[in-house]
């Protein structure tokens, strides 16, 4: 990579990866073992519902409140509120009561939705148009190491620990949490970051928070948004399966960590190798849409067709009776050191993430070709992220309210189909090249003129 300058576009993005390594990142490791840890997955997917509804609305409010305030504070503060949510399980533990994660979830919330919108405006701003591929790659691997690490910390401190997850677990995960957050004071203000081409980010002064939360709520009648919808609403829908009746239902305590560092390292993989394909320039905008879509397509289909062939074999996992009852899948919970029975199922488990990090970078990718003003993108992060967590909102109390595996699995899976269709469609509309607020082959009359009467200046 050899010497960047601190003000250079790509290094701010390694100390965006860095931060999302040490927050996201492990609360992604957390919840990937269903229920955050607990064999009694109620309180850990109430307390995500509580996040995402909370996520919905600052998700709305996020784009105003990062284009008045900067996001180095805003990602800073935001970004504690995941230790507090790592480590409101210690009172779990400890009381058997869930009010304080409730809680907490609720907290996360509202300071994730605002932390999300920073990293979306950073992510899709300050690339040039070739490069929008490879800035990913580089935020999504280093953010996707902070799950393997989170993986590797499950794996190391609950080796011979079978149950919910020890304390020693969540301590060391809030520490890296708090971490990650004191990272985000080190970021440069966008004003005084500058691309490889020379080039300054602008961004556009905000003076009424409110008035540029309706802006936001006007993007329901921008066509791009109206069709992306399905895309957002999916984009995290699954996670809920997959990290509960998927990993948390079917192996062991360390098992489901030692998953967790094969489905986020397969992230990693994946995003290196899928984002040579969309900022290749020797492939048009619309083929390299159309081909990134249409192969996330096709693996959205391997890898729910394979899932369902696993899921007709059990209907639930470890339940919290008195005494606790096992997992109905033959022959009990996976263990990893039980290779013939683990091999499949965890395979198919680092496949998922393969899945997740194609869809996530196809997202990235679509919204960064609608415009380059990094205002307008704040609002289109926060839009994105509020409807992703309309969709989280919901299935998690799928799970909660017990809705059975293969009905979650079909949602799941007819839901992405759908989604992808939607993208496969707007593939044709994108522009080779987007110049300030073009929407593509869309007419100017969509696109919301009240950011024109902003008073341009720089954060």
């Amino acid at each position: 990579m050899g010497f960047l300058p601190y003000f250079a576009a790509k290094t701010q993005i390694v100390i965006l990866g860095f931060i999302c390594f040490g927050c996201p990142g492990m609360f992604n490791a957390l919840n990937g073992t269903g229920g955050g840890g607990q064999v009694d997955r109620e309180a850990g997917n109430n307390a995500n519902t509580a996040l995402y509804v909370c996520f919905i609305i600052s998700g709305l409010f996020g784009g105003a409140i990062v284009n008045k305030c900067g996001v180095r504070f805003t990602m800073f503060i935001s970004g504690l509120t995941y230790a507090l949510y790592s480590g409101s399980y210690i009172y779990i533990n400890h009381t058997g009561k869930s009010w304080f994660t409730i809680w907490a979830g609720a907290m996360l919330g509202l300071g994730a939705g605002i932390f999300w919108t920073a990293q979306g405006m950073i992510m899709m701003s300050y690339p040039l148009e070739n490069e929008k591929g490879k800035f990913i790659t580089i935020f999504w691997v280093i953010f996707n190491l902070g799950g393997v690490l989170g993986g590797v910390i499950l794996l190391g401190t609950n080796y011979n620990h079978e149950g919910s997850l020890s304390d020693g677990a969540y301590a060391a995960f809030l520490a890296i949490e708090i971490g990650g957050s004191l990272c985000a004071l080190v970021l440069a203000p966008p004003s005084k970051v500058v691309r490889t081409d020379g080039s300054h980010v602008e961004i556009k002064k905000v003076e009424n928070v409110m008035s540029d939360a309706i802006a936001i709520l006007k993007l329901f009648a921008d066509p791009w948004m109206i069709i992306l919808i399905p895309m957002m609403f999916s984009s995290n829908f699954y996670y809920s399966y997959q990290f509960g009746p998927y990993n948390g239902s079917l192996f062991t305590t360390r098992t489901k960590g030692f998953n967790n560092i094969w489905y986020w390292g397969a992230q990693m993989v994946t995003s290196g190798a899928f984002t040579r394909l969309l900022d290749r320039q020797s492939l048009s905008r619309k083929k390299r849409a159309l081909y990134g879509v249409l192969i996330t397509l096709a693996v959205v289909n391997a890898v729910w067709g394979g899932t369902l062939k696993m899921q007709n074999k059990y209907t639930h996992g470890a339940l919290a009776t008195t005494p606790p009852t096992p997992t109905d899948y033959p022959g009990g919970a996976i263990d990893f050191k039980d290779t013939a029975r683990a091999a499949g199922p965890c395979i198919l488990y680092a496949c998922m993430g393969i899945q997740d990090a194609l869809w996530n970078n196809m997202a990235y990718w679509l919204l960064g070709t609608i415009t380059n003003d990094a205002s307008r993108l704040a609002r289109y992060a926060g839009f994105y992220k509020a409807i992703q967590s309309v969709g989280a909102a919901v299935s998690w109390q799928l799970d909660a309210k017990s809705v059975a595996f293969r009905t979650q699995l079909i949602v799941n899976w007819v839901l992405l189909v759908i989604s992808a269709l939607l993208m496969v469609y707007l593939s044709f509309r994108v522009k080779e090249q987007t110049d300030g607020e073009d929407h593509g082959d869309f007419k100017e009359k969509y696109v919301d003129s009240d950011s024109e009467q902003d008073v341009a200046a720089q954060v």
